[in-house]
């Protein structure tokens, strides 16, 4: 539970409500915005809950598409991963660490050099601890998912008692920003994205002792809980700062701290950004380097980083894979500034492509494999499956839509997703040719 609420709690609840108060088109909208993620997030859950109690395995939806779509598909979705989807998240979240350290302790008078100092040893850390075993990296976790939930409640609690409430003409927004169907949907986008993450859980089903029980009732209760905190940290700023007041800030926990606590107050949310980053950096961690390592097994000529530490309990290769590419990549982002943090949100599309695969894959497999026995099957079959891959098709849509209207370095960014694919079937037919006969399924 930890895991997942560190996963999916990051730096957007700080951001995302602006944009969702904005879009909604009234208080009620707005609220029944992050209500209805929280119901589309629990109905996909349910789908992952069957996949991940069937087939429980390191590889998470890596191992569900192989077994859907074969090695090729799932060595795709692997190579995304490994080479953009997870390490740049890593980079993203380090330098979000850094920017709010550099803003409370400067190392440098340079702030991109602090913030670049920050980001390295923040993932030389968190990769040394999980390098330690898998119990120092989840105890690690459930750690900072206290310190991050109890920093976040503080806010809804400190509106509450210290914060007088906006005023009334500050609440509506102007009858011409009204609700309509497109603005709605496009607060939606901001509200998932904000709830994404909570699928990286399949990694850790192999890990489970009772996997039936402990994957469903981590899936489920983690999002109930994911979504009461979303309703009362947007209460909370609602509450102090109004709607109109919320869709204007830059920076809502800020503002909202700054009338909860004076000046005093913008330190405390910066440090607060900061540990949900680091909350989010070492979730990823410990995910990603699982799934880093089921490719490891399935590819003979990648075995390296498919090794398992048995007394660590852990597949420290694929950690140590993981941390040297998300230095890299760090390295990069500071040469680049916001061009390499571009191309990591362009790949949204290569994302939201595979986890609508994945929703496929729970019919795939029904139809294919009818005879493996199901410890928990999602209810309302085909219903709910449904409505997970209609979402997951919408989004898709909206982010190829966002991509192809945006350039980077005038390149049209739509295409920096088609790239990273190809460089994946370039690999994969280097793998093929360098694979001996003897030893190709």
């Amino acid at each position: 539970m930890a895991l997942i609420v560190g996963l999916v709690i990051g730096a957007g609840i700080f951001k995302a409500p602006s944009m969702v108060a904005g879009s909604a088109g009234g208080v009620e909208w707005m609220f029944a915005a992050w209500i209805l993620g929280g119901i589309i997030s629990l109905i996909g859950a349910l789908c992952y809950a069957e996949l991940a109690t069937t087939y429980p395995h390191p590889g998470g939806d890596y191992h569900f598409l192989h077994r859907a779509y074969g090695r090729h598909v799932s060595f795709l979705f692997g190579w995304a991963r490994l080479s953009v989807i997870l390490t740049g998240s890593l980079a993203l979240l380090a330098f979000i660490f850094g920017d709010y350290m550099h803003a409370v302790l400067p190392l440098t008078a340079d702030p991109v050099l602090g913030s670049a100092t920050y980001a390295t040893g923040s993932i030389l850390v968190l990769s040394w601890i999980n390098l330690r075993g898998t119990r120092r990296g989840t105890a690690t976790q459930a750690w900072l998912t206290v310190l991050e939930v109890g920093g976040l409640l503080l806010i809804a609690v400190s509106a509450l008692l210290l914060v007088p409430a906006a005023p009334a003409s500050a609440a509506p927004l102007p009858p011409s920003e009204s609700w309509n169907a497109a603005a709605f949907g496009l607060a939606m986008v901001f509200v998932l994205l904000t709830y994404g993450g909570w699928n990286e859980a399949a990694y850790i089903s192999a890990e489970l002792k009772d996997v039936r029980r402990d994957m469903v009732r981590a899936l489920s209760v983690s999002i109930i809980v994911i979504t009461v905190i979303y309703l009362l940290v947007t209460w909370a700023y609602w509450h102090g700062l109004g709607l109109e007041g919320m869709s204007k800030s830059q920076a809502l926990a800020a503002d909202l701290a700054g009338l909860a606590f004076g000046t005093a107050g913008s330190k405390a949310v910066s440090i607060l950004v900061a540990i949900s980053a680091l909350t989010s950096m070492n979730a990823t961690m410990i995910v990603g380097a699982r799934s880093n390592y089921a490719i490891g097994r399935d590819w003979p000529r990648l075995a390296a980083i498919g090794a398992w530490d048995g007394d660590r309990n852990a597949p420290v290769r694929a950690l140590v894979v993981q941390c040297g590419l998300a230095l890299v990549l760090v390295a990069i982002g500071a040469w680049s500034g916001q061009g390499f943090r571009s191309m990591v949100e362009f790949t949204a599309p290569v994302f939201w492509l595979f986890f609508l695969l994945t929703g496929v894959a729970l019919f795939v497999l029904r139809v294919r494999d009818p005879n493996t026995v199901r410890p928990f099957r999602v209810p309302l079959f085909p219903l709910l499956p449904l409505v997970f891959c209609a979402t997951c098709a919408y989004m898709l849509w909206s982010s190829l839509a966002y991509a192809y209207g945006s350039n980077l370095g005038g390149v049209n960014a739509a295409w920096i997703g088609v790239v990273v694919l190809a460089l994946g079937l370039v690999v994969l037919a280097l793998l093929h040719l360098s694979t001996p006969s003897q030893e190709k399924p």
